[in-house]
């Protein structure tokens, strides 16, 4: 088996073409677009981005679970934000591992038409390039793709929470030769670039950054609770069924529960804080949503083997969302018993 750098230099050097992304999905800049967030730190910094430099309204939460969405709204008035929907009609932006071999391209795969995936764009396969997947967060393709346009500034206190979300900062450490590369890929060693200053800053030695990060944990750790990170948003509890939580009935609506929206929010004013990216309320959505249950599977429940013709057979089935999250496995939504609105 190729080493990661011999993989690496197998496909040579690329760089992301952002006009060209621009260009294929223009309403990735548009202005006061409603969206549906992952409640957790990648999908809250994502949302939080978007609402301060271009208005964009968050109207929901999905979990690859339960969705729940601003009442009166349908799936495809929305932008799916660090998540991937497989609907033509939807749009979406995400970073996991989407398909299993770009040599066995499913009949459907039309319906990833209206996502940007960075996997995707480097025609990045499971089979082929796990190894070389995409290590970092949606915000941080966001803030490329933004910063192409418009200045985009770092402070050094936002560092801590960018390189938290999705283990940033253990995979740099941990892929290094695959991280690398993909800093290269999205231009963020251009000091023009604003994630030059996330991953190329002269704020933190090594040492340094342990400690900053140590300190940003025991601020997230203030707002858990048993069972519940502070950085992330329950609306369904971990490892279960797709039972909803946190959530209350009202009238023929659905509100998120009062503590956790409070804690919902102190994390959202710890990441304001922090990234200098301001809390507006007034484009949050915390209830009058409907809800939809979906089915959520995977194949290592099912002690099933990822090959071709395991992932055809999810494909068949028309996934409302789906991941690759290991060599061996594949997680996707079904839905039942709720339809998509």
């Amino acid at each position: 088996m190729p080493t990661v750098h011999e993989k690496l230099n197998e496909y040579g050097a690329t760089q992301i073409d952002y006009q060209d992304v621009i260009a294929r999905y223009p309403w990735i800049t548009e202005r006061a677009a409603n969206c549906v967030l992952s409640p957790d730190s990648d999908g809250l910094l994502c949302g939080l981005f978007m609402s301060f430099y271009l208005g964009w309204k968050i109207k929901g939460f999905y979990d690859g679970k339960i969705l729940v969405l601003e009442q009166g709204l349908a799936a495809k008035d929305c932008v799916f934000l660090d998540m991937e929907l497989f609907r033509s009609s939807i749009k979406s932006v995400g970073q996991h591992m989407l398909l299993y071999n770009r040599r066995q391209m499913p009949p459907n795969w039309n319906g990833l038409a209206e996502c940007l995936a960075p996997n995707n764009l480097r025609q990045y396969d499971a089979h082929n390039d796990f190894r070389l997947k995409y290590p970092f967060g949606t915000i941080h393709l966001l803030i490329g793709i933004l910063g192409s346009i418009r200045n985009i500034p770092i402070p050094k206190s936002a560092i801590t929470p960018l390189l938290f979300t999705d283990g940033t900062w253990m995979n740099l450490l941990q892929y290094t030769e695959n991280s690398l590369n993909w800093i290269g890929f999205l231009q963020a060693d251009n000091p023009s670039n604003p994630l030059h200053q996330v991953f190329l800053n002269d704020h933190y030695s090594l040492h340094a950054l342990m400690v900053a990060m140590d300190q940003f944990l025991r601020r997230r750790d203030q707002i858990s609770i048993p069972r519940e990170r502070g950085d992330r948003i329950a609306i369904t509890m971990r490892g279960g069924e797709g039972t909803p939580h946190n959530l209350e009935k009202n009238d023929a609506a659905f509100d998120l529960k009062v503590d956790a929206k409070r804690r919902g929010e102190a994390f959202i004013n710890l990441l304001t804080e922090l990234t200098e990216w301001r809390y507006q309320p007034a484009d949050w959505a915390w209830g009058n949503w409907n809800l939809y249950q979906f089915t959520k599977e995977d194949l290592a429940s099912r002690k099933v083997r990822l090959n071709g013709k395991t992932f055809a057979a999810i494909m068949e089935r028309n996934p409302l969302s789906l991941a690759i999250t290991s060599t061996q496995n594949v997680e996707y939504t079904i839905e039942s018993p709720d339809r998509l609105p």
